[in-house]
């Protein structure tokens, strides 16, 4: 070829700085939602008896408590249930409760393998974790109920009124526990009666609001009526869950 013709070529030119951004931008947002959209692709069900509306979710989980409560536990094949779920999951409710050794979900409801959602903290508050689990919960796995369960005589309650009350800074990282509940202790100071229990209870209702208010997943699931989000507490003498009005 001549050396005249040459002008006349078009040059390669070295990509700029802000093409290869917006390229990369593009890639990483593009696998990034593949990955969110396969992760919500439908899948058969391992467990098809756990597609359940919220309110027939919620009145499995009173029934498998008050087997718990009589005593009477309905086994389950763990084995079966353990080749079902190498695949998946659908639990029928997820579960926020106290760390509390004394309170056990699938034993409180009797459940089996798969079929709860849980997610434990001392004194069962709703954080940034917390919410982020329970979302994934409702958006990618489709659980229609959660139940926030606090519990009698609840450690962490009481000593977030302790602390308060006698303005002492607890060792550790406790005091990130007595922040996340001073805000219920404090609302409920005006009651009358055990201060403790009504500070538990409030602590549920205020962490039961958190839940159904939280944009965009789950305040907009609450709205669509594909999920309910209720509080109870655990009887620590007879095992029994009230729900709060």
């Amino acid at each position: 070829m001549c050396e005249g013709c040459l002008p006349f070529l078009p040059r390669p030119t070295a990509p700029s700085r802000r093409s290869l951004m917006l390229f990369a931008a593009s890639a990483a947002g593009m696998m990034f939602g593949g990955r969110i959209a396969r992760a919500m692709e439908p899948t058969a069900p391992p467990k098809p008896d756990n597609l359940l509306s919220p309110r027939a979710s919620l009145a499995r989980l009173l029934e498998g408590n008050a087997r718990y409560v009589q005593g009477v536990s309905r086994g389950g094949d763990f084995r079966r249930e353990r080749n079902a779920l190498v695949g998946g999951q659908n639990p029928y409710a997820a579960v926020l409760t106290c760390a509390d050794s004394r309170i056990v979900p699938e034993y409180v409801f009797n459940s089996g393998l798969g079929d709860l959602f849980v997610c434990r903290v001392a004194g069962n508050f709703a954080n940034d974790e917390t919410i982020a689990s329970m979302e994934y919960a409702v958006a990618v796995l489709n659980t229609p109920l959660i139940l926030v369960l606090g519990h009698d005589r609840c450690g962490a309650v009481s000593a977030t009124i302790d602390s308060l009350k006698d303005h002492t800074t607890l060792p550790g990282h406790i005091p990130s526990l007595v922040s996340a509940l001073a805000p219920a202790v404090k609302a409920s100071s005006h009651e009358s009666g055990d201060a403790l229990a009504n500070a538990i209870r409030q602590n549920v209702a205020e962490n039961v609001y958190k839940l159904m208010s939280a944009a965009p997943l789950l305040k907009l699931a609450v709205e669509q009526n594909r999920l309910r989000v209720v509080g109870g507490l655990y009887r620590l003498d007879t095992g029994r869950v009230d729900l709060l009005s």
